[in-house]
């Protein structure tokens, strides 16, 4: 039976555990290392309307620009938007490239000293984010229905945070990935919630009260829906694939 199918060549049976130990080929791998970087500058690209915003907004602040209604909460209380638009920078424009496995990979030590300091700083938008929602005078432009909504996704963003960071303490990588995509998909909504405005801008004219609320609603679930499809794409962890070639028959060296 062994020499007849050593005659007739490998068949995909024997062939299948064997390449799941197997690096891509080059030309997967150059694929893949396109698509990261695609999306490393779809993801800055995404945040480049609510960084130029936040940019407007220390300069108003750091100029002493005149006090009008629309912003003479932030220089009651310039402390909280501060921190806020500089700790949603970093988090925003850092936490794209940490979506290049091969750069994770190559630098493993970078790839933890940002993750660090991506916590800390998504903390700090979330916190930030929570104090001005509960603490700022509401715009004339938002309802309570944005209010609650703020309160919603921004609590969502802190607990995803910490999920992740405690996921990565019990060594569990695959769900510290899950919380920290969460977590980076809701920071990231302002980004969306600029497309999904200005497309009812288009459509229907100036947006309501109530359709303001459902159009910035609308940023943070698109967001996180395409995190979930993500999270569901990943390939299985380490771990599993050694169970898989075990169950095949095939040890961890082959």
């Amino acid at each position: 039976m062994n020499a007849n199918l050593y005659d007739e060549g490998p068949s995909p049976a024997v062939l299948k555990p064997q390449a799941l130990s197997q690096p891509p080929p080059p030309r997967r791998a150059r694929a893949k290392a396109g698509s990261a970087k695609g999306l490393i500058a779809a993801l800055i690209l995404l945040s480049a309307i609510p960084l130029a915003g936040g940019a407007f907004r220390l300069t108003e602040l750091a100029g002493g620009a005149a006090i009008t209604p629309a912003n003479a909460r932030f220089f009651g209380a310039p402390l909280p938007v501060v921190v806020h638009i500089l700790s949603a920078s970093v988090f925003a424009v850092l936490g794209a490239f940490q979506f290049a496995p091969r750069f994770r990979r190559r630098r493993p030590g970078w790839h933890r000293g940002a993750g660090r300091l991506l916590v800390a700083c998504g903390l700090l938008v979330g916190l930030s984010g929570l104090w001005m929602t509960l603490f700022y005078s509401l715009p004339a432009s938002d309802g309570q229905l944005l209010y609650a909504l703020r309160l919603v996704f921004g609590s969502a963003m802190i607990v995803s945070i910490v999920l992740s960071f405690a996921a990565i303490r019990r060594g569990d990588v695959k769900r510290h990935r899950a919380w920290m995509i969460r977590g980076y998909a809701i920071g990231l909504g302002a980004g969306t919630q600029a497309l999904t405005l200005a497309a009812g801008a288009m459509i229907s004219g100036p947006p309501s009260e109530l359709s303001r609320a459902l159009l910035m609603g609308a940023g943070w679930v698109i967001n996180l829906a395409v995190a979930e499809w993500a999270i569901r794409r990943q390939p299985a962890p380490p771990a599993r694939r050694t169970a898989a070639r075990a169950a095949a028959g095939v040890g961890p060296g082959q």
